[in-house]
């Protein structure tokens, strides 16, 4: 099993593997051209965000800046917005619906790590230095017509359903079900969204 393998399936994986760093630094090559490329040149966008995804619908709208660690896990369904300083950790799979609206500073994480720090990181080479840290992964799904307020960080294994608003700040730990207004830290269901 290779490491992407692994590390697609939750399993303990080592993010210093050469295909893994070879995409890790396609997808920063990416993100740092369709940072710093003209706001209005739309088809240049498009170039860069076919190339840097899993995958995408129609009417994808990303503000810079945005960031990624490989962008291939990343699927977007259409007409979506994606505002600016977004950070979508995709070590995993990222599957975002049709019609979400992402606020500015949004963070979707699906990384995480063994809280021993000897499992993290393993023994001491004899140079001193250690490996690259261990790590896991969960996806994270995000239904359709979906509005996420502004500095909301979704955690990985999270899935949130149809029709539902994360208000601002919010830490998302666990799933939040269909047609539903959730918020706070930790996140949780405040009324059904009608």
């Amino acid at each position: 099993m290779t490491e992407r393998e692994k590390m697609l399936a939750g399993l303990l994986y080592d993010c210093g593997d050469t295909e893994l760093l070879t995409q890790w630094h396609k997808a920063k090559d990416l993100i740092r051209d369709y940072n710093h490329t003209d706001s209005a040149d739309a088809e240049a966008k498009e170039r860069i965000l076919s190339s840097l995804l899993g995958g995408k619908g129609k009417n994808l709208w990303i503000t810079s800046p945005f960031f990624a660690d490989y962008g291939n896990n990343i699927y977007f369904g259409n007409n979506c917005e994606v505002n600016m300083n977004c950070t979508f950790l995709d070590d995993n799979i990222i599957r975002i619906g049709d019609n979400a609206l992402i606020a500015p500073n949004v963070q979707i994480y699906t990384a995480f790590h063994p809280t021993n720090a000897s499992d993290r990181f393993g023994a001491l080479k004899e140079n001193g230095s250690f490996e690259f840290c261990k790590t896991q992964t969960a996806p994270v799904t995000i239904g359709n017509n979906v509005w996420i307020g502004g500095g909301a960080i979704i955690l990985p294994g999270v899935t949130i359903g149809d029709n539902v608003v994360i208000g601002a700040g919010s830490v998302v730990t666990k799933d939040i079900p269909d047609n539903t207004i959730a918020y706070g830290n930790p996140c949780r269901i405040i009324r059904e969204n009608k």
